[in-house]
């Protein structure tokens, strides 16, 4: 009963009501000025809610653009993506996903205050489905409660270790004093961009111009963030109607998705600049803090929701870049069944920690996106049927011509889906190999800290603009 209550607590309000709430409790805690402190969250409600009624009037108009791309290659593979929000319901409907919503908060504050991590993480409740997904299908198998909230506390404790790997330099790019994304689904591809990207410097892939300075800078005006917005927009409204490009109906569709894509690169930016406000008289009182506390050189970041950096520029061209090559990797990906729709329009989220990593390199995000996103794509065709198990059994309708379903964005993580296999195989060798590869990372973490973070910095700085030779 409890658990139900504090489900419905969280869905009536949302992230838009909550996060605020956590945000002036912060403040205060802080000592920041009461007045302050409510503009301070009020900002914060005021930016998601603006995400929020952006992103939701631009995925009406992307969606069936996409879906009919999706058509016109009339491939047919057995495993249909139905999208981040159909599983979070069907995340959230489940046992095990109900016990995590108090669990997860127990173990999220308590780490933090432990100051085992330094990433916030309550902030986002709302991505907590990113764990309980992979925690239902443990206990659908083996029916065990103990063993699925084990899975479900180790991906979380995994998932705060990368959140904090990437947590300075997303907060730098994106502009967001001291914050970071926490969705694991959203930020494990950071992991495969920290490995390869000296292998990408290598072969000269840092040398590339591909970002949107210096698009704005050769494309001229139509290398303007609207411009370049408009451009992307219409190209994906003609593959969308490539089959129907001699009527009227087709350009007016293409023009939609032109100014509909232009719109988010317009508007976006300025609703950034207000949740960016949100955070700063906290930062400020962190710092004079731990001036007064010479003892104390700890820097936190407070989660927030990934959709805070979904319309930046580099980010929404290389998602979007990347939804029809996507579509061409799940048709020519040996072995793979599932076929990407719904979470097509995910991608901008997906890329964020590539992204951030790379200094809004687009070259480099397109190529770790196709070999990580192309590898989900095995995770998602092995644990479609268990998915499918689940969501039927909580009242999901397939999808017609579909044998099973699953979700790009949250099923489709190879690192995830290592450790969930460990705990589904009710293994103890398994299950101890995958806590202690964590244990092993976080010692390595906690003692080069410093030297991680000064790492990522100066791979980021070779992206930077003014030490690129050569032009696309």
């Amino acid at each position: 009963m409890f658990f139900q209550i504090l489900k419905q607590v969280f869905d009536t309000f949302g992230a838009p009501v909550f996060v605020p709430i956590m945000i002036f409790i912060i403040a205060k805690i802080l000592k920041v000025k009461t007045k302050k402190a409510f503009f301070s969250a009020l900002y914060a409600g005021v930016g998601l809610e603006g995400f929020t009624l952006l992103l939701n009037s631009f995925t009406p108009i992307i969606s069936p653009v996409v879906q009919k791309m999706v058509e016109n290659t009339g491939i047919h593979l057995p495993v249909f993506d139905v999208g981040w929000q159909a599983t979070a319901l069907v995340a959230f409907s489940t046992e095990p996903g109900m016990i995590f919503l108090a669990v997860g908060l127990i173990v999220q504050t308590g780490l933090f205050l432990l100051k085992w991590t330094d990433v916030f993480q309550p902030s986002d409740l709302w991505n907590n489905y990113s764990y309980i997904v992979w925690g239902s299908m443990v206990f659908v198998v083996t029916h065990n409660m103990l063993l699925a909230l084990g899975c479900m506390i180790l991906l979380n404790m995994y998932s705060l270790l990368v959140a904090e790997l990437m947590a300075k330099r997303w907060s730098t790019y994106y502009g967001y004093p001291n914050c970071t994304i926490i969705a694991m689904h959203n930020i494990e591809a950071a992991v495969f961009t920290a490995a390869i990207d000296p292998l990408l410097n290598l072969i000269g892939f840092n040398k590339i111009k591909l970002n949107p300075q210096t698009l704005q800078k050769k494309l001229g005006f139509f290398g303007e963030p609207i411009s370049l917005g408009l451009l992307l927009g219409m190209f994906i409204g003609i593959l969308g109607n490539f089959t129907a490009l001699n009527t009227l109906a087709a350009w007016g569709e293409v023009a939609k998705m032109g100014i509909a894509t232009s719109c988010i690169m317009a508007i976006f930016p300025r609703i950034a600049g207000l949740f960016a406000q949100a955070f700063l008289p906290i930062t400020e009182a962190a710092r004079k803090s731990l001036k007064k506390d010479t003892s104390s050189t700890r820097t936190w970041f407070l989660g927030v929701n990934d959709a805070t950096g979904y319309g930046e520029p580099a980010t929404l061209i290389s998602g979007v870049m990347l939804i029809p090559i996507m579509v061409v990797v799940a048709m020519v990906l040996p072995g793979n069944k599932v076929l990407p729709v719904v979470d097509l329009l995910a991608l901008p989220f997906m890329v964020q920690g590539i992204i951030a990593l790379t200094n809004g390199n687009i070259a480099k995000t397109v190529v770790n996106g196709i070999i990580w996103f192309g590898l989900g794509l095995y995770m998602c065709t092995y644990t479609a049927p268990l998915f499918t198990q689940i969501a039927v059994s909580v009242g999901v309708s397939l999808p017609v011509g579909a044998l099973m379903i699953t979700s790009f964005n949250i099923l489709g993580k190879p690192l995830m889906g290592l450790v969930f296999l460990a705990f589904l195989s009710q293994n103890p060798i398994f299950i101890a190999i995958a806590v202690g590869v964590y244990a092993v990372l976080l010692i390595l973490f906690r003692k080069n800290k410093n030297a991680v973070y000064d790492y990522l910095e100066k791979q980021a700085d070779k992206n930077a603009q003014e030490q690129m030779q050569e032009a696309v």
